[in-house]
């Protein structure tokens, strides 16, 4: 250590290390060596980074020998800003020699000195990896550069490839051809990733195959420009630093001396070229401290590998692992299912976290009948827990932005407030928007917003154009319409569809299925880079409108929305969605998860690696330690099925069924609407009430009835002892088989008559079901 910068004086330093626990304590004091700290989820980790920063400075450690390394600047940020309040509350008249109190040129932080009226800079670097490689690369730069190179933004490399696609006459009119930032995106995979383009391509974007030529043309094309003249880009930062010290031996040993005490942040979340740049800068017996969760490693796409914090201890022979597995966030019951959910990974740091929070219920595990009628009984769940929590309080977690569809439609019918992070809400989608513009117009054909929209897709119908044709159409000048079409013959072809199915009148399933196929060249064309992912949200339209007999319900029910559901409503107003990615990082008081089910958790891809696979294991994981008091874990028995138009039976995600049925309650959707909770041994009925009712709103359309008494499932309920509704129309004879309305699954076709009092009946999305005839309110 370099003892020149030790302070001169250091009086009435407090005891602060007596807020820590031990493994904790262990971590902030651990500062010769390289140190390895495994923070579990809600396990304190910032806490330990700040005071160890803190007792760093305090014992003596000159702040030019600290080199801070995060993933964000926000993060860094907070850190500094924790310490120096730290410092400030149990440190007087630190004295440090007038050089460490020159602002060195990037990445400085700062804290007060008691006694001292102004704020000192300190010279203590961190920030993020990219913004420490642009520090070094300003003063030094390696062998091809003869000035510091300028730094690219992206809309900068974007005009650069736009450019060079030109130069090389790529795609020349091709329409379909992704996008440049588009091609910048997979040029940054490719590289953070170190794979060819070739094999990102392959493994992520199968449908740029047929670009493939032209795309490793132009991705060559784009390295050329830069170097020849001298500018980087974002990705370009790191790999450039690494070839500058690996050039400049003698650079290397310097910072090396320099920056005697290194911390790294989210250690699971580095690339490769990340990890062997912290080597480099610690050196072979550097005091580093890399503090991460391997369990928590899910972002592979971005190009993170968990195998640099798997293989901490061979990089660093003699380093120790330290591990904070109390955590501070949720109940013991919640954590024993988050550790059974780890205890099945391949490869891991084995860990078991533990709290003194005060257990309370235990996760529920809830099956509904079907995807569809999952939406229902997750929204029914979340109005009771809003008599117990703020809605803010209140999440909704998910694999996949497109999964939480149905459950969108559901909350707007209710009218509960909710924010969406990761994927954008389904009816704000551009290619939503379009096709339910068709279908707009065939409920009213002087819908004129959706006219505009549809005439819009067509080349060359431009505002004035749309104007004269929709005038047309109205005053029935057929001459005009004809020549206006035959400019454009695609507008022919919409106008044509529109017609077609207002005269038939079919489902509006059958409706937006013939929609969408005809919308398909469009999409293909104008949304090349993700064309694949738009059109699986298009076949979750058709999902939702199975479950509808009319039209413009299924429009209302899509279009309207809570007014007050807006950005200027306070936070705490709205429940949350999210993709798990985004949740990373977030708590909350209930926390409900999605499909889980198969090929919807884990994703179908991630079935075809072993590595892929247990990324989606850290995801459950993620997504299950998010939950402070509440967990509940849906799994739809049935997937509906676009291609039989039916239901398929699926099973529970391999994470539900690993886990031990005692870390649990098990709850099964029953055909009163309602729950049935699966216990062994257990024969008496018992009721599912929520706590709080009289703070609850329910609407009997559409939530579990409060009241209901329900049945174990392993005793179901013999139809003659069934209490009868006496809300329910009495069944009417059903020779004809016609159709029938049940107030749980929806509308659905007679297939046959079940003597006495039974029919058997199959509803577009559930399946088949007998039902009882009080049950059924049969069409005339």
């Amino acid at each position: 250590m370099n003892h020149n910068n030790i302070p001169q004086q250091i009086t009435q330093t407090k005891d602060f290390n007596s807020h820590l626990n031990e493994a904790q304590l262990q971590a902030v004091e651990s500062i010769n060596g390289a140190t390895l700290v495994i923070a579990g989820a809600g396990s304190g980790k910032t806490r330990t980074i700040v005071y160890r920063l803190a007792h760093l400075l305090n014992s003596g450690v000159s702040p030019s020998n600290i080199l801070l390394l995060t993933f964000t600047r926000k993060a860094s940020h907070e850190m500094l800003q924790r310490a120096t309040k730290l410092l400030n509350e149990t440190t007087s008249n630190i004295i440090y020699p007038e050089n460490d109190l020159s602002a060195s040129e990037n990445n400085n932080y700062y804290y007060h000195k008691e006694n001292s009226p102004h704020t000192s800079l300190i010279n203590l670097q961190g920030g993020t990896f990219h913004s420490f490689a642009f520090s070094v690369l300003r003063q030094y730069y390696p062998s091809g550069y003869a000035t510091p190179p300028n730094i690219l933004d992206s809309s900068d490399s974007s005009g650069i490839i736009h450019d060079c696609k030109d130069n090389l006459k790529i795609a020349k009119g091709e329409k379909s051809f992704p996008k440049s930032q588009t091609v910048l995106s997979l040029f940054s995979k490719a590289r953070n990733k170190e794979l060819s383009l070739d094999e990102v391509i392959k493994r992520e974007l199968y449908h740029l195959l047929p670009y493939s030529d032209d795309l490793e043309q132009l991705y060559q094309a784009y390295k050329s420009f830069k170097r020849q003249h001298a500018v980087m880009d974002y990705d370009d930062l790191l790999f450039e630093l690494e070839r500058l010290f690996t050039e400049r031996p003698d650079l290397l040993t310097s910072y090396q001396n320099r920056f005697q005490y290194i911390m790294v942040d989210e250690y699971q979340d580095t690339n490769l070229v990340q990890c062997r740049l912290v080597r480099l800068l610690a050196g072979e017996k550097g005091n580093i401290m890399a503090v991460g969760d391997d369990a928590q490693s899910i972002y592979a796409f971005r190009g993170a590998n968990v195998k640099n914090i798997l293989a901490f201890t061979e990089h660093f022979p003699q380093a120790k692992i330290i591990k904070l597995e109390e955590n501070y966030r949720s109940t013991q019951s919640i954590l024993n299912l988050c550790n059974s959910v780890l205890d099945h990974a391949v490869e891991s740091y084995k860990k078991h976290l533990f709290t003194k929070r005060e257990n309370k219920q235990k996760p529920q595990v809830i099956r509904p009948f079907s995807d569809l009628t999952q939406a229902k009984l997750v929204a029914s769940r979340i109005v009771e827990l809003m008599g117990r929590y703020e809605p803010n309080e209140i999440a909704v977690l998910f694999r996949s932005g497109y999964h939480s569809y149905h459950l969108e439609l559901e909350l707007n019918k209710r009218g509960v407030r909710f924010r969406k992070y990761g994927g954008i809400r389904y009816i704000e989608a551009q290619h939503i928007k379009d096709v339910m513009s068709y279908a707009r117009l065939l409920v009213n054909p002087l819908d004129f917003n959706a006219f505009q929209r549809v005439t819009s897709l067509s080349k060359g119908i431009g505002p004035k154009t749309c104007l004269k044709l929709y005038n047309a159409m109205q005053n029935h000048d057929d001459q005009e319409v004809s020549k206006i079409c035959k400019k454009a013959p695609t507008l022919a072809a919409d106008l044509k569809i529109i017609e077609k199915l207002r005269i038939s009148n079919p489902s509006p399933s059958y409706i937006i299925d013939e929609l969408t196929e005809h919308y398909k060249p469009y999409l293909t064309s104008n949304f090349p880079d993700d064309h694949p992912r738009r059109l699986q949200g298009l076949e979750e339209l058709g999902h939702i409108a199975a479950t509808y007999t009319e039209l413009d319900l299924f429009i209302a029910d899509l279009c309207l929305e809570d007014p007050f559901n807006s950005n200027q409503q306070e936070d705490t107003e709205k429940i949350t969605l999210s993709t798990i990615h985004s949740a990373k990082g977030l708590e909350w008081s209930a926390v409900l998860i999605i499909d889980l089910a198969e090929d919807r958790f884990p994703s179908k891809k991630s079935l075809l690696k072993i590595e892929d696979f247990e990324e989606e294991r850290r995801l459950m994981y993620v997504a299950c330690t998010r939950a402070k008091d509440e967990l509940y874990l849906f799994s739809p028995l049935s997937l509906y099925d676009r291609a039989t138009g039916g239901t398929n039976q699926v099973q529970p995600s391999p994470f539900i069924k690993e886990l031990k049925t005692e870390l649990y309650e098990e709850w099964q959707e029953n055909y009163i609407g309602g729950l049935t909770q699966k216990s062994a041994g257990v024969n008496q009925t018992q009721t599912y009430k929520p706590e709080r009712l009289s703070q609850t709103k329910w609407n009997s359309e559409y939530d579990i009835d409060p009241t209901i008494t329900i049945t174990p499932a392993n005793n179901p309920p013999i139809p003659s002892t069934v209490e009868q509704n006496t809300n329910t129309t009495q069944a009417k004879d059903p020779r004809s088989l016609g159709l029938c309305t049940h107030r749980i699954f929806g509308r659905g076709k007679i297939i046959e008559e079940l003597p006495p009092d039974k029919y058997k009946v199959n509803f577009p999305g559930i399946g088949v079901k007998v039902i009882l005839s009080d049950y059924l309110k049969i069409d005339d």
